[in-house]
């Protein structure tokens, strides 16, 4: 039997929320957006993964839960699955056709990563609304959302040239791809390497929640990276942890790197 909901009035200010991500530099940038656009908030508990979740929900009973699809351990989908209503549900994920799914149904809200502002204040909007109902019954959805499976593997190796030789790179190896010519160079951190394959292309490929395209030419793996600064014209620059090399991030793609 799960916790009964505690019915919200639509004046009490101190609701509180659980972030799921097992990105840590997703988890913070999800968490500031969250803060700018319901400053009221009261506690947000974060977790790394969907045991923590479930636990932390037991403990600090929060009223809406920010559950990424795919994390270790359990998913968000198997954490919304065993919460049994006891809170409300806000789906994150990289993956368009789990969002679709989702917000067709009606009955919960997801964001998209990398995390828009705007799209986390329609969000907190909505979830506000539904404060004083109890959480709908989210069965019939997940039920859907877990015939559908899960998305494409994202790509784990490269096979890409270097000189005469051909060489397979781990892509958790890679600090950067970056468009050259008809080529994409592999950039890690002890050597270059060329494939042919389009910077669009592999992007499709790669683990959204893992790699971030920065520029029409570059796509970053977050955990290269060793800060991000702003230079005078207030763009993002890149240091990274294993290169001598800084990346700039072009105004397009720069709004993933504000307040994180």
């Amino acid at each position: 039997m799960g916790v009964p909901w505690r019915r919200f009035a639509p004046d009490v200010p101190m609701a509180t929320a659980l972030i799921a991500e097992d990105e840590p530099m997703l988890r913070a940038q999800l968490k500031s957006r969250l803060r700018q656009a319901w400053p009221e908030l009261g506690e947000i508990v974060e977790a790394e993964n969907g045991e923590q979740a479930l636990a932390l929900i037991d403990e600090c009973r929060p009223d809406v839960a920010f559950l990424d699809i795919r994390m270790p351990v359990q998913s968000g989908l198997d954490v919304a699955r065993a919460i049994e209503g006891r809170c409300h549900v806000v789906f994150v994920t990289a993956y368009d056709e789990y969002a679709i799914a989702a917000f067709d149904e009606g009955a919960v809200d997801y964001v998209l990563k990398p995390v828009a502002s705007e799209r986390v204040a329609k969000v907190v909007a909505r979830v506000k609304a539904r404060l004083a109902t109890p959480p709908p019954d989210l069965t019939a959805l997940l039920a859907r959302l877990a015939e559908r499976g899960e998305p494409a593997a994202p790509l784990k190796w490269i096979r890409a040239s270097l000189g005469n030789v051909m060489q397979m790179i781990a892509v958790s190896d890679v600090v950067y791809f970056q468009a050259e010519d008809k080529y994409t160079k592999v950039v890690t951190p002890q050597a270059e390497a060329l494939i042919k394959k389009p910077i669009k292309d592999l992007y499709d490929e790669l683990d959204q929640d893992a790699f971030w395209q920065i520029h029409r030419a570059t796509i970053v793996n977050l955990n290269a990276i060793a800060r991000v600064e702003r230079d005078w014209r207030d763009q993002p620059v890149i240091t990274l942890k294993s290169r001598p090399e800084k990346l700039t991030v072009s105004r397009t793609f720069a709004h993933r790197f504000k307040t994180m």
